[in-house]
């Protein structure tokens, strides 16, 4: 029999923060979800999050034996978000057991503070390969690779990061070169542009609150679309 957790919070929405009141996540077995109201005169349909198991072929070439989780530590996440268009749309995330609740109500908060995600799917429809995700601007989280430019497994590896909207907050590296390289227009932070995290926005705010890192508070690297929990 499937365990199906709902959790209903009340939503205190202000300009200055969105914050989500709940109890505390249970154990994440079977499939789980987790609801939120909107907050009222918000115009938004209520936020719904379905946190349920992931198999090795659903995965795809995203995950291969040797890798250093497996797929029962992994959950796959359908979730609401709001596009560029203004629309409310539904999106997939796959991240570590440990981490789907949190995740879950993470963008439930982005979703409440009107924060535009052009697309959100698992990188497996990308064949894996990252610098196609990225330059597709995709927001996605797990993934078995090593970091960008080196040998040590990628924290996406075990599904302790996420990357938002790849274009408006690219990669910067020490040298300089811009990953992907139609995020050169967003490479200057002055802007205040439809998708772009900045320090203090509520996307910065819904991660770093959680204990999350933020890659845009990096000396370099600079990785602007970048956050992660170990």
């Amino acid at each position: 029999m499937k365990l199906r957790t709902k959790i209903l919070a009340l939503i205190t929405f202000s300009l200055s923060a969105v914050v989500a009141v709940a109890a505390p996540a249970p154990a994440v077995t079977g499939t789980n979800t987790v609801e939120l109201a909107a907050p009222a005169g918000s115009g938004l349909p209520a936020y719904v999050a379905v946190i349920k198991p992931v198999t090795a072929e659903r995965l795809g070439n995203s995950w291969r034996a040797g890798c250093p989780v497996g797929p029962d530590q992994l959950r796959l996440i359908n979730l609401s978000f709001l596009g560029f268009d203004g629309a409310v749309h539904r999106g997939e995330l796959v991240v570590n057991a440990d981490r789907a609740f949190e995740v879950a109500r993470i963008f439930g908060d982005l979703y409440f503070g009107r924060f535009p995600i052009e697309r959100m799917e698992t990188v497996e429809k990308y064949d894996s390969d990252d610098d196609a995700s990225m330059a597709a601007n995709n927001t996605s989280a797990f993934n078995c690779r090593a970091i960008t430019g080196g040998t040590a497994w990628s924290n996406h590896s075990y599904g302790r990061a996420i990357d938002i909207n790849t274009v408006q907050n690219p990669y910067i590296s020490g040298s300089g070169k811009v990953y992907p390289p139609n995020g050169a227009p967003y490479v200057d932070r002055t802007q205040a542009l439809p998708g772009m995290i900045h320090a203090g926005d509520v996307t910065e705010r819904a991660f770093t609150s959680r204990g999350w890192t933020w890659g845009g508070s990096w000396d370099t690297p600079i990785d602007y679309q970048h956050f992660e929990k170990p």
